[in-house]
C-alpha cells in the first residue's frame, strides 16, 4: 500500500507560528507565562548583546538595536514557536572582518543584502536543504568559533596593552597577545576573575538566577566603588543612546554592493545554518516542529529591519532560545516581549551602562565560548571513524586558521564525498539464489522478490543478477564493471531492481550501455522489480522496449526469459 503524504500549500509553509498560536485559543495564562519568559531572556540578552557587539568591532548600542528590532521580527514572523533572535557569537569573526575591510557602513549594507538573500532563500524553499549539513561540520565550525571568540577576548580579560592594533588572524593575534603579557592589568584581571567566578557560582547554586546580569552588575559595582582604572563602556564608547535611531537605508551603489556581496553571502549562509540549528534544538526540547522556510523568511526580514536601524546580523540564538523554553514560554510572544523589555531597559537604564567594565563583558563571552565548544561531541567524533574525524578536523582547522565560510564549505564537500563513497560501497551486484529468495520472500503480500522456479534457475541460457542499494553515479562505475565481467552469452539477461531504492542519470546510462552490449550478443534484457520512478528514469535514457522488457516480479521475468526461443545459431 502506498501512503500519500500531504503536500503543504504556500500558506501552510509560510504562516508565522504567531498566527498558529493565536488560533489555538491563546489565553491569559499563556500570556503571563510568555511575559515571565520574555523578561528572563531579556535579562540574559542585555549584557550578551552588548558584549557580542563590542567583540565584533562595533559599539554596544548596535548589539541592542539588533536584539530589539531583529529579535522582535524573528519572533513575529518566524516558523518556530520559541526562537529568540539577536546578535550571536558565531558572527563575531565575520562581522569584525567586514568592519575592518569595509567599515561600519559596509557592514550595515552587507547585513541588508544578507537579509534579502535569506528572504529569497526562504521563498525558494531552500530551508529544506540546510538540514543536510553533516553533523561533524556543525561541531567543527561551532568549536572553531568558540576558540576564536575566546582568543578575541584575551586582551580585555587580562587588560593587556598592545603596541598596535590587535591582528584579526589567529596566529598573528596569539603572537601579539603573547608579546603583551607583561602588561597585564591586575585590576582588570581581578574584575575578570570576579565576573567568571560569579557566573560559575550562580549557575551552581542558583541556576534560575540571571548569572550574566549578576556577573556584570558585580563587576560594575566593584569598578565604581573602588574607582578601578580599567576601561568601561563609558570610557571607550561614551555610553549608549537613550532611544532607537530613526530608520534609514545605508548608502548603496553598484560598486559598494559588489564589494560587500561576499560578506553578505557568508552572513546568509551562517545565519541560515545557525537559525535552523537553533530551531531544531527547540524542537527536540519541546516536541514541536518548526517551519524551516518560514524561519528563513523571518530571518531575512529581521536582518533587513536590523540594518535599517543600524543593527548588525541577526540569527536564532541557541542559548537564548533554550533559556526561553526553560523559562516556560508558550509561544512567539515571549520573544517579542523580550525585545520590548530590552527597549525599556535601554530607555531607562542607559546611563548605568557607562559603568560596565569591558572585562566583565569579556568574561561573559569567555563563558559563552566555553559552552559553545562542544567538547564531548568533538572527542566522540574523533573516535567515531576516520571519515568523521577528517571532516571535523578539516572544518575546525580551516575555521580557526583560515576562514569560517571556507571551513563550512570544505567540511560539507568532504562530508558529501565520504557519504557518496560509503553509499557506493554499499551497492552490490550478485546472482540471487532461488532457494535463498524462497526463504526471505513473502509471496502472500505480493513481494517483488518472490522466488522463481528452481528448474528455471538452472537454465544456462538465462543469467540472473540483482543490484542492491542506491544506484547513483558514485556506484555506477563499480556496477558497470561487474556487468561487463559477465562472460556468458545466454539468450537473456535478467537484472533484478527490486532492492534499488533510487537511481540517477549516470546509473541509467550504465544500464543503457549494458543493454547495447546484450543486443550485440543477441541476448534479450529483462528488468524486474523496478519501481515506477526508477522505470521512468530508465525509459528516459533509452532503456526501453522492444530491446528491454520490464516485469513487475523477478519470477515473471525469469519465466518470460526461459520461454524465449534459443538464440540464432545455437
Amino acid at each position: 500500500m502506498v501512503v500519500r503524504t500531504h503536500e503543504p500549500t504556500f500558506v501552510e509553509l509560510f504562516t508565522p507560528k504567531l498566527v498558529t498560536i493565536l488560533r489555538e485559543r491563546y489565553g491569559l495564562r499563556d500570556l503571563k507565562a510568555d511575559v515571565m519568559a520574555g523578561l528572563t531572556v531579556a535579562i540574559v540578552a542585555l549584557p550578551l548583546s552588548m558584549a557580542i557587539a563590542i567583540a565584533s568591532g562595533v559599539t554596544p548600542d548596535r548589539g541592542l538595536y539588533t536584539a530589539i528590532i531583529g529579535g522582535f521580527v524573528v519572533s513575529a514572523l518566524g516558523g518556530s514557536r520559541f526562537q529568540i533572535g539577536g546578535p550571536a557569537g558565531a558572527f563575531i569573526v565575520l562581522v569584525a572582518a567586514t568592519v575592518e575591510q569595509h567599515g561600519v557602513d559596509g557592514l550595515i549594507l552587507a547585513t541588508l543584502l544578507s537579509g534579502v538573500i535569506l528572504l529569497a532563500g526562504g521563498l525558494l524553499r531552500l530551508g529544506t536543504f540546510i538540514k543536510y549539513i553533516p553533523y561533524p561540520v556543525t561541531v567543527g565550525f561551532t568549536s572553531g568559533i568558540a576558540v576564536i571568540i575566546f582568543a578575541s577576548q584575551v586582551r580585555e580579560l587580562l587588560g593587556l596593552t598592545l603596541d598596535g592594533k590587535e591582528p584579526g588572524a589567529f596566529i598573528p593575534k596569539l603572537r601579539a597577545l603573547s608579546a603583551a603579557l607583561p602588561s597585564i592589568d591586575p585590576a582588570a584581571l581581578a574584575v575578570t576573575t570576579l565576573s567568571i567566578g560569579a557566573i560559575i557560582l550562580v549557575r551552581r547554586f542558583r541556576p534560575h538566577w540571571p548569572a550574566f546580569l549578576i556577573s556584570v552588575g558585580l563587576g560594575s559595582a566593584l569598578t565604581w566603588r573602588f574607582g578601578l582604572p580599567i576601561e568601561t563602556i563609558g570610557s571607550r564608547f561614551g555610553g549608549i543612546p537613550h532611544a532607537l535611531p530613526a530608520p534609514h537605508l545605508p548608502a548603496m551603489s553598484i560598486v559598494r554592493i559588489a564589494a560587500v556581496l561576499p560578506a553578505a553571502l557568508s552572513f546568509a549562509l551562517l545565519g541560515s545554518i545557525e537559525s535552523l540549528l537553533s530551531a531544531v534544538v527547540a524542537d527536540s526540547m519541546t516536541g514541536r516542529r518548526h517551519r524551516s522556510n518560514a524561519e528563513l523568511v523571518a530571518q531575512g526580514a529581521a536582518n533587513i529591519a536590523s540594518s535599517l536601524f543600524g543593527g548588525i546580523c541577526v540569527t536564532g540564538a541557541i542559548a537564548r532560545t533554550a533559556t526561553n523554553i526553560r523559562a516556560g514560554a508558550r509561544g512567539p510572544l515571549a520573544g517579542m516581549l523580550h525585545s520590548v523589555f530590552l527597549l525599556l531597559a535601554m530607555l531607562v537604564a542607559a546611563p548605568l551602562a557607562s559603568f560596565i567594565p569591558l572585562a566583565s563583558l569579556a568574561a561573559v563571552l569567555a563563558v559563552v565560548a566555553w559552552n559553545m565548544a562542544e567538547k564531548r561531541e568533538f572527542l566522540t567524533l574523533i573516535r567515531a571513524s576516520r571519515g568523521d574525524a577528517l571532516v571535523l578536523l578539516a572544518t575546525f582547522l580551516l575555521v580557526v586558521f583560515r576562514d569560517l565560510t571556507e571551513g563550512i564549505l570544505a567540511g560539507f564537500g568532504l562530508g558529501t564525498l565520504l557519504f557518496m563513497h560509503r553509499m557506493a560501497q554499499a551497492v552490490e551486484v550478485d546472482r540471487p539464489s532461488p532457494w535463498v529468495e524462497a526463504d526471505r520472500a513473502d509471496t502472500s503480500n505480493g513481494d517483488d522478490r518472490a522466488p522463481y522456479d528452481r528448474d528455471l534457475a538452472t537454465d544456462p541460457d538465462v543469467v540472473v543478477y540483482r543490484i542492491s542499494g542506491a544506484f547513483f553515479f558514485g556506484a555506477a562505475a563499480a556496477v558497470g564493471a561487474a556487468l561487463d565481467r559477465i562472460g556468458e552469452r545466454p539468450k537473456a539477461y535478467v537484472i533484478d531492481f527490486s532492492a534499488v531504492p533510487v537511481i540517477d542519470s549516470t546509473a541509467a546510462a550504465t544500464i543503457e550501455g549494458f543493454a547495447r552490449t546484450a543486443r550485440r550478443k543477441g541476448a534479450a534484457l529483462f528488468i524486474a522489480g523496478a519501481r515506477a520512478p526508477i522505470r521512468r528514469v530508465l525509459l528516459t535514457h533509452g532503456v526501453s522496449p522492444p530491446h528491454v522488457r520490464f516485469e513487475t516480479k523477478l519470477a515473471d521475468a525469469v519465466t518470460a526469459a526461459h520461454e524465449l526461443p534459443p538464440p540464432s545459431g545455437s
